[in-house]
């Protein structure tokens, strides 16, 4: 009897142990197998948005992107004369030509320098940007911070587009200074998108009535048309005072918004942009705060940016960062 209590036990010790193999070891299989993939899954490096502006430069203002590593991008900005200014006289404006030179180089593949001369107030500048930030399948959008600084080196007493004159006491008037932040996103293969929020810091002013700080919010994007072919457009809102000025002055404002639009062509390491313009100036303290173009009085310029990327890297490509 005794021998069989025994067997009855452990018949019940093997059944309790088959269900419960049954029941828990699939589970904690399960369980392994689960948290073997969310590992595997953080493992994986975040897939990295690619091009969401082709270039560093949209049309006047500049966009999210930097330049590769040892990579170099000059640019050759043009603009001539506004378009209203008749035929015979101007030939709707080709009869004149305002120019600027510039040179990129990518430090690393997110942190680029660059400096420029523009023949418009005889005008250098020097500006820094990094991506601090990557668009991805974990992020939803890329964010780049920029500082510049520009110095006129026109004499003193000359006559601006607005039509004051402008006299400096010294060397540190001529300075202007901006920071910008771009805070972009691309939405599809066709669609991009940024806002810029800017700051530019006159040294010298025209008048009192004109704040030495302007702010002004940037939006600009790109659609793409066919695989070589984008439109592309910007506008940048300036937060002004016109009444000051005209009650200081007895004269009318003289600036207005910059908006640009024009149409991007690519062509392997280059980039043309053909568009129109009411900014003939080509740096943040020229188009941001000193635009006199006005597109209600046809007051525009046509105008073409060229980029062409070369590598000091032996054997390297360009890469979209």
């Amino acid at each position: 009897m005794r021998i069989q209590k025994n067997q009855f036990s452990l018949f019940l010790t093997g059944c309790f142990l088959l269900v419960g193999s049954v029941l828990f070891i699939p589970k904690a299989n399960a369980q392994d197998d689960l948290l073997s993939m969310l590992e595997e899954e953080q493992s994986k490096d975040p897939i990295y948005t690619l091009a969401t502006f082709k270039a560093t430069r949209l049309i006047n203002g500049q966009t999210i992107e930097t330049i590769s590593k040892n990579h170099l991008n000059f640019w050759i900005s043009h603009r001539f004369g506004a378009v209203n200014s008749g035929f015979l006289a101007n030939f709707f404006g080709l009869d004149e030509a305002r120019i600027r030179l510039g040179l990129e180089y990518g430090l690393t593949d997110k942190w680029l320098i660059g400096a420029g001369r523009s023949s418009q107030e005889k005008t250098y500048d020097l500006y820094t940007k990094y991506k601090l930030l990557r668009q991805s399948d974990r992020f939803p959008i890329t964010l780049t911070g920029m500082a510049g600084w520009g110095i006129n080196t026109m004499e003193s007493g000359y006559v601006m587009e607005s039509g004051s004159v402008m006299k400096f006491s010294n060397n540190l008037e001529r300075y202007t200074y901006w920071g910008q932040a771009f805070i972009g996103r691309k939405f599809n293969e066709k669609l991009s998108l940024q806002l810029v929020p800017t700051l530019v810091h006159y040294n010298k002013v025209e008048d009192p009535s004109i704040s030495n700080d302007q702010w002004a919010l940037g939006i600009g994007g790109r659609y793409k048309l066919t695989k070589r072919f984008t439109l592309s457009g910007e506008y940048y809102y300036a937060v002004t005072d016109p009444i000051a000025y005209e009650v200081s002055t007895r004269n009318p404002y003289p600036y207005h918004n910059s908006f640009s639009i024009g149409v991007d062509i690519e062509t392997g390491g280059h980039v043309f942009q053909l568009h129109f313009t009411n900014s003939r100036g080509m740096i943040e303290k020229q188009f941001v705060g000193q635009t006199v173009g006005s597109w209600e009085n046809a007051d525009i310029f046509y105008g073409f940016n060229i980029s062409r990327t070369f590598s000091f890297e032996k054997g390297a490509k360009n890469k979209d960062k």
